[in-house]
């Protein structure tokens, strides 16, 4: 999953937010190190990627690239799917999209100082430029998937994803409106332990 749905089913708290998009900027952090709540975002982000990538759903979407950008279908997903989640923002929470994104920004400015420098550079251009919003556009994932592309260390035909994604718009929101209440009900905490989850994360 990408920023925007992390955000949205971490636990509440500012620092948990935090760990819930570290899982992205972790390698080679000494985890220990971690307070607890930036620690449980985390095991809460990997828990969340491990239920996505085996779900049924998110398997058939992923069948519905080309061979030549199937091997990239989980990364263009993950995009795609918070284009999803703000087009069906109402069904998922009573908060506006608008206040809940003001606030994520808000957390993430507020607990920079929790966060290792590339994250703290890359959240500050999330913040800047208005990242999550701008999701809403089906263009602007476009955008996204062939910056992507072009960061990928190898020769690859990943770019112009979008207008597979396009041609299949309505299959794969489907695919997406199958999953993502499946994952919003894996990702409760149970009420006699509420540092776990119901995914069983591990470190």
């Amino acid at each position: 999953m990408n920023h925007l749905a992390h955000l949205y089913l971490a636990p509440g708290d500012p620092e948990s937010r935090v760990g819930a998009l570290l899982g992205d900027f972790s390698r080679g952090l000494e985890l220990d190190q971690l307070p607890d709540r930036v620690l449980e975002g985390l095991r809460h982000h990997r828990a969340v990627d491990a239920f996505t990538d085996t779900h049924p759903q998110v398997l058939a979407a992923k069948g519905l690239f080309s061979p030549q950008r199937r091997r990239f279908a989980g990364v263009a997903l993950d995009v795609l799917f918070d284009h999803y989640l703000i087009r069906h923002w109402s069904q998922f929470s009573a908060t506006p999209i608008e206040t809940f994104i003001e606030q994520a920004y808000a957390d993430l400015s507020a607990n920079r100082h929790l966060m290792p420098e590339r994250m703290a550079v890359v959240t500050g251009r999330m913040i800047r430029d208005d990242w999550l919003s701008r999701y809403s556009d089906i263009n602007t994932i476009g955008f996204v998937l062939d910056r992507i592309a072009e960061r990928i260390r190898f020769s690859n035909r990943f770019t112009g994803a979008i207008d597979e994604i396009k041609r299949n718009d309505q299959q794969l929101e489907q695919y997406f409106l199958a999953f993502f209440p499946d994952l919003v009900a894996a990702t409760r905490v149970k009420p006699d332990a509420s540092s776990t989850l119901s995914l069983s994360p591990h470190l």
